[in-house]
């Protein structure tokens, strides 16, 4: 990013991964109140996602959880004989990333990102692209975070004042509006694209990235030496901590640092952030990620669209024990009827 410390990004590359890991319990750990309650764990990275969903569906014996599936594999697990759905209130957030550095539009006007966000049915995209497993998006946080809760609501979906204030904003008369997007959300960004449409009165063209050059998109995105090919990018992002939003989530987004930075830095913000990198009272930290929200809420810095659900298909005889960040199994238990403890395994 800059030639300076503490100024860099990690990005995905693709590792070589061994077809197992087992995980065996530490039962000498001091905090015997905690667990372990599993004596061991098999991760397996050699059955691909399908088969691993039919594995948990229809049998018994070969897998117990399989991560991430897809809303539309839910109802399928939740009318299985042997798995059920676990949905887990998750920090993410599924957000349009604006390219606000766009010389020949006014995406560096607030009222042209504003318009985007009022353009939006998330109702609509919640109900028909997610199942119902997500929530209309208010800013970048989740509601249910720990830390630096506020009271946003999502913003309307009014067509007709988003088409004004399109208007108001000066956009080209004929200027189509570039919508990229990663390949596993192509059809949710369809959904956005007619939103827009409809809504605004203005083409758009429709990109999904495909996986084998998203190493090289991001980038891209993360060098900042081209001009970037979009004006808004789908992109879906997370949380590595649930008590402090704005140090991950927000800083990677909209920090003069930050990888995923499409635009000018904010003078506003970096104010914030840098009070909030130096702050050590929790409470005081929780005002201020709340106010760092409002300000990208504010300034419609992104097009805010839905938290989605962590979903799993689990064995019905797992006790599992889902978390907001990350996947760990800490707490889960297999009952009694579990197939392991009926065959003394």
């Amino acid at each position: 990013m800059r030639a300076e410390p503490f100024a860099c990004a990690w990005l995905d590359t693709k590792q070589d991964r061994t077809d197992k890991v087992v995980l065996t319990a530490n039962t000498d750990h001091w905090n015997k109140e905690r667990g372990p309650h599993l004596e061991r764990v098999v991760f397996h990275n050699d059955i691909p996602p399908a088969e691993a969903l039919n594995l948990v569906c229809d049998t018994e014996g070969e897998v117990d959880i399989v991560t991430e599936i897809s809303p539309a594999d839910a109802e399928r697990v939740a009318s299985s004989e042997h798995a059920e759905v676990h949905a887990i209130d998750a920090m993410r957030v599924i957000l349009g990333i604006v390219n606000r550095g766009v010389e020949d539009a006014p995406l560096n006007d607030a009222r042209t990102r504003r318009a985007l966000n009022m353009a939006v049915d998330r109702d609509r995209m919640v109900r028909e692209g997610f199942g119902g497993y997500a929530y209309p998006a208010a800013g970048v946080t989740p509601p249910y975070a720990v830390g630096g809760q506020s009271s946003l609501e999502p913003y309307p979906h009014d067509p007709e004042g988003a088409k004004q204030l399109l208007q108001d904003a000066g956009w080209p008369e004929g200027r189509a509006l570039r919508l990229a997007t990663l390949a596993d959300l192509e059809g949710v960004a369809n959904m956005f694209a007619e939103d827009l449409r409809a809504s605004l009165g203005i083409e758009v063209e429709v990109t999904a990235i495909p996986n084998e050059e998203l190493l090289a998109a991001q980038h891209a995105l993360v060098e900042k030496v081209m001009p970037l090919p979009f004006d808004v990018l789908m992109f879906p992002w997370i949380d590595l901590t649930s008590d402090a939003p704005a140090a991950f989530m927000h800083g990677e987004l909209y920090g003069e640092t930050g990888p995923f930075r499409a635009g000018p830095p904010v003078e506003k913000f970096e104010e914030l952030m840098g009070e909030f990198a130096v702050q050590v009272d929790a409470g005081r930290q929780g005002e201020l990620s709340a106010e760092i929200d409002r300000l990208v809420y504010d300034e419609a810095l992104s097009v805010f669209l839905l938290y989605p659900q962590a979903l799993y298909a689990v064995n019905k005889h797992v006790d599992f024990v889902g978390f907001a960040t990350t996947f760990e199994l800490a707490e889960t238990r297999a009952t009694e009827e579990h197939w392991s403890r009926r065959n003394g395994a």
